[in-house]
């Protein structure tokens, strides 16, 4: 069986298909640098009827060069970007990551920064530039640093919220880091993954305390999911340390007894469900698994 290389597997793909796969990818902030480069180069790059939207390939364009170290591609997309926005601050930035970032010339890109930032301190993107300087060269008192500073300016970011997290969680500060899902679980209290992802920290921390709040989120995000395999498993072990500890009355063991056993069985349906219809089950196993 050949394989067709890869700068022609979308040699049939029409000019709509492309911008719809491209769109999509936008959307999804999925990074398919190679696949980018592809699209443009056999499909898009001498269409002229793309309208705005054609500034917006040219920056996804513009970032897959990055990606893939293709300087010339990357030259190309920003001079096009440079000669339609001379003045952006957007062209800028993508202007610093290519010729600073790449490069590895972090201070003079941190510096460069920070003087945007000054200009315009309502621009998170700078703010999150800094931020994955700061992580490419592992400074991490610093990151948590901005970190914190920026999400005080821009509350509402999961994704900062998250890293933070799991930065915290990389230095062992569990109750910092428990702090972190909370206030995404009052962002969105309908996201298992955020009771699960805060049950496992409280999980860590170990205390009695800290366990039966392990088990209380576990229970929740396995009642916001119940093929959640993950949270039932902790449910489960959580249960059963619970009922193992020396200082609870017998009533809460037998409670947390109860609770083991029937997280165990619904563990058993869903390996049981899984021979009937296993790629489902997988697919919406492996999905719980990631947040």
């Amino acid at each position: 069986m050949s394989i067709k290389p890869a700068n022609l597997w979308c040699k049939d793909i029409t000019t709509r298909e492309a911008r719809e796969i491209l769109q999509k990818w936008r959307e999804e902030n999925a990074r398919c640098p190679e696949k980018v480069r592809d699209l443009w180069v056999n499909c898009l790059s001498k269409c002229k009827s793309l309208g705005d939207e054609r500034w917006l390939i040219v920056e996804q364009v513009a970032m897959a060069g990055m990606d893939l170290h293709d300087n010339s591609l990357t030259k190309e997309c920003l001079t096009i970007l440079e000669d339609k926005f001379p003045k952006s601050s957007r062209v800028r930035r993508l202007k610093i990551m290519a010729n600073m970032e790449l490069r590895e010339r972090y201070e003079e890109a941190l510096k460069t920064y920070e003087a945007m930032i000054r200009k315009d301190e309502a621009n998170s993107v700078l703010y999150k530039r800094k931020i994955a300087i700061l992580i490419a060269q592992k400074r991490t008192p610093e990151i948590i640093k901005e970190l914190s500073e920026y999400l005080k300016k821009f509350m509402n970011d999961t994704e900062a919220w998250l890293e933070l997290c799991d930065i915290y969680i990389q230095e062992q500060a569990y109750t910092k880091a428990a702090f972190c899902m909370e206030e995404l679980i009052l962002t969105n209290p309908h996201n298992h993954l955020y009771h699960q992802r805060y049950a496992e920290i409280q999980y860590t921390i170990g205390t009695t305390e800290s366990l039966e709040l392990a088990r209380s989120y576990y229970a929740q995000a396995v009642k916001l999911n119940p093929t959640n395999l993950r949270a039932l498993y902790g449910l489960q072990l959580t249960a059963f340390t619970l009922s193992n500890q020396p200082r609870i009355s017998s009533q809460r063991k037998k409670e947390n007894v109860k609770i083991s056993s029937w997280a165990s069985s619904q563990i058993t349906k869903l390996y049981q469900a899984s021979s009937k219809d296993s790629l489902s089950i997988v697919e919406s196993m492996m999905t719980n698994l990631q947040l």
